[in-house]
């Protein structure tokens, strides 16, 4: 078993914010200084302490160059494509119907291979600075957002042997915006690298067995926890304005949607689930689009005024720290606002795991969820006690919800039996647990 301490490496594109990428990084930290070790991070941007941290602007998904170099790479366009052509004008009379379309322009290949080339020296940089032994890489080479960084990472580890946990979210095979592509042969490199020296973690049972039947590399399933042995503090009186100021009126039920505005969290289905249930209820949601778009958020507005809907966006009132806004408005934390919930609709069409759920779990808040395929899989089993709907809201989850607003006394006891199921599968002991063993794999420590 591992007793000394070792210095440990996070490498992602963002270590900052809520996310769900940089939130499970903290829990890993978390767990890994409780058992001695020291923990340091690289990315594009970060706000963990500066003396613990190499920040380098071009690992950012977000960085103006890599956002060009990804709109080329998964565009799915013809236009891409001609241009990608006229780059050859040597072989343009060779040109057939039949030469394939998934072609890239040669600019965007030497650019891609520049930037890997400087990414790498900062990570040996990196390594020199804070005298690492092995290496976590949260989603870097997994969802392939920073195409330079994820082969930078790569090279790294091959022509290094570091020890490394590649813990993986999101893989490209899960999301459909990368399925065209001109870096198929980047994909399969780096997105995940099969190198003997990385150990797999996966979130779930599902992308356990695709990344074996895909790659034919086994990985360990460490899903996303909390904190069930350390229960929250109970609300204090600094919360007791939250109601009022989302303007929710005596009377009215209080649902609480606690996640970004983006396509897949199926925020609609709340937005439904109001209009249709018959009781007086506002939903609120805590977060914004984030950086994928407003599209689906004007959706979301247009769709609540259809319904005659009232949703409150209340994300500049819902932040990581309480404090007050520009217009002199309270500010929240999120773990402030759940207990105040009278339900939390989490209708996600396709989540790697589940953190909202979690923390409903945590807050011991009874919750609406969609029978997504990793809540069907890896978590319905364990026996929680929530209102589940199949991809539609029916009358009989209209009726469930009415169930549970009407009868508060069950709904608690539900809550605590949901706790305790939690506390016995996704707590940090639990992860602490995984971490040991997988940290004693990777330094060929017997168990």
């Amino acid at each position: 078993m591992t007793t000394s301490s070792h210095n440990i490496g996070f490498i992602s594109t963002r270590f900052a914010g809520t996310d769900g990428v940089s939130l499970e990084t903290q829990k890993w930290v978390t767990v890994f200084e409780r058992l001695g070790h020291k923990c340091f991070y690289f990315a594009g941007e970060c706000d963990r302490s500066a003396d613990q941290s190499q920040v380098v602007p071009e690992a950012f998904y977000r960085h103006p160059e890599i956002d060009a170099l990804n709109k080329i790479a998964y565009s799915g366009s013809w236009t891409v494509t001609r241009e990608a052509r006229a780059s050859h004008p040597e072989i343009a009379n060779l040109h057939k119907d039949f030469f394939s379309i998934y072609v890239r322009p040669p600019q965007m290949t030497r650019r891609v291979n520049e930037l890997k080339e400087y990414l790498k020296e900062e990570l040996y940089k990196f390594a020199r600075r804070f005298d690492l032994e092995i290496l976590a890489v949260e989603n870097a080479v997994t969802i392939p957002l920073n195409l330079p960084l994820g082969l930078a990472i790569t090279e790294f580890v091959a022509e290094t042997g570091y020890p490394t946990i590649a813990h993986h979210h999101d893989f490209h095979w899960e999301r459909q915006r990368f399925q065209v592509n001109c870096v198929n042969d980047y994909l399969a490199a780096a997105f995940p690298p099969t190198l003997p020296s990385v150990r797999h973690v996966v979130i779930n049972s599902i992308q356990a067995q695709q990344i074996a039947s895909r790659y034919g590399v086994t990985s360990e399933v460490i899903p996303n926890v909390m904190d069930f042995d350390s229960p929250p503090p109970p609300p204090d009186p600094y919360t007791e304005t939250i109601r009022s100021d989302f303007g929710i009126d005596d009377g009215e039920f209080f649902f609480l949607q606690p996640t970004r505005v983006i396509q897949r969290k199926g925020i609609e289905h709340a937005v439904e689930l109001v209009r249709r249930l018959g009781m007086p209820a506002k939903l609120v949601i805590s977060h914004a689009s984030g950086d994928e778009g407003s599209d689906y958020e004007q959706r979301i507005h247009e769709y609540a005024h259809l319904l005659d809907v009232d949703v409150r966006f209340e994300s500049d009132q819902v932040q990581d720290m309480r404090g007050t806004t520009q217009n002199g408005e309270k500010i929240y934390t999120l773990g402030d606002v759940y207990p105040h919930a009278d339900l939390v609709t989490y209708p996600s069409s396709i989540e790697g795991f589940g953190n909202a759920f979690l923390e409903a779990v945590y807050y011991r808040r009874p919750i609406l969820v969609n029978n997504y395929s990793i809540y069907e899989v890896d978590i319905k089993p364990k026996g929680f006690r929530t209102v589940w709907f199949d991809g539609y809201i029916s009358s009989s989850t209209l009726d469930a919800v009415r169930h549970v607003l009407k009868n508060p006394e069950q709904a608690q006891v539900w809550a605590e039996e949901n706790y305790q199921l939690a506390k016995r599968y996704f707590s940090y002991t639990v992860l602490e647990n995984r971490l040991r063993s997988i940290l004693d794999d990777c330094l060929g420590h017997r168990a």
